[in-house]
C-alpha cells in the first residue's frame, strides 16, 4: 500500500493506532479462555466455581497453648480464614478439611540507646497448613507460610499504646495470612497443583 511505503513521519497517524489495535485484539483472543472468575459464577454452565469449592472446606480450631498470645491469633486466624473462604457462612457438606498450625513470634528490631528499651518490633506469623480430602484422606496441599509486621512503641510513657500496636500488628499479619492461603487454595482449585 502507498501508505505504508512513506516515510515514518508523513504516515497517516490513523496506521499506527490501527495495528496497535490489532495486537490488542489479537492478545485478548488468546488470553480469552485462561481467565476463571474467583467470586462470580462458572464460566461453563454446570462447572463449579472457585467460590464454591471455597464453600466445601472445613476449618477446624487451630490448636494452640491456653491463655499464650498465640491462642489469641490462632482464634484470629481461624475467623480470618472462615471469612476468606467462605464469607463469614457456614460451609455445606464439606469435601475438604484444611488443618492449619501457627506459630508467632517477635522480634527486636530497633533499640533505643538512651533507655535501652525497644523502639521498633517485628511481629511474625507462620503458619503450616494442609488441604485434606475428606473422602481419602489424602492431603493435597501441604505449603507454609509467612507474614511479617513492623509496629513502632512510642515510648515508655505510653506503655497501652504499646500493646495496642502489638495487637495491630498482629491482626494485619492474620490478614494477610488468610489472604495468602485462600490465595494458594484457588490455585489448587483452578489449576490442580
Amino acid at each position: 500500500m502507498w501508505w505504508l511505503k512513506l516515510p515514518r513521519h508523513r504516515r497517516p497517524a490513523w496506521v499506527a493506532a490501527a495495528a496497535r489495535l490489532t495486537v490488542v485484539l489479537a492478545a485478548a483472543g488468546l488470553a480469552a479462555g485462561c481467565w476463571q472468575p474467583l467470586y462470580g459464577t462458572a464460566p461453563t454452565p454446570g462447572a463449579e466455581s472457585v467460590q464454591d469449592k471455597f464453600a466445601g472446606v472445613e476449618i477446624p480450631a487451630i490448636p494452640a497453648p491456653k491463655g499464650s498470645p498465640t491462642e489469641r491469633v490462632a482464634v484470629g486466624m481461624r475467623n480470618a480464614l472462615q471469612y476468606a473462604l467462605h464469607n463469614g457462612a457456614n460451609t455445606y457438606a464439606p469435601s475438604y478439611r484444611l488443618a492449619v498450625t501457627i506459630r508467632n513470634l517477635q522480634f527486636t528490631a530497633y533499640v533505643d540507646p538512651n533507655s535501652g528499651r525497644p523502639d521498633t518490633q517485628i511481629e511474625s506469623v507462620e503458619a503450616r497448613y494442609q488441604l485434606i480430602e475428606i473422602a481419602t484422606g489424602k492431603t493435597v496441599v501441604n505449603d507454609n507460610a509467612f507474614v511479617h509486621v513492623d509496629y513502632d512503641i512510642p515510648g515508655p510513657e505510653q506503655r497501652f499504646a504499646g500493646q495496642r500496636a502489638r495487637r495491630n500488628a498482629e491482626d494485619h499479619a492474620i490478614q494477610g495470612m488468610a489472604e495468602t492461603i485462600r490465595n494458594r487454595l484457588a490455585s489448587y482449585f483452578v489449576a490442580g497443583t
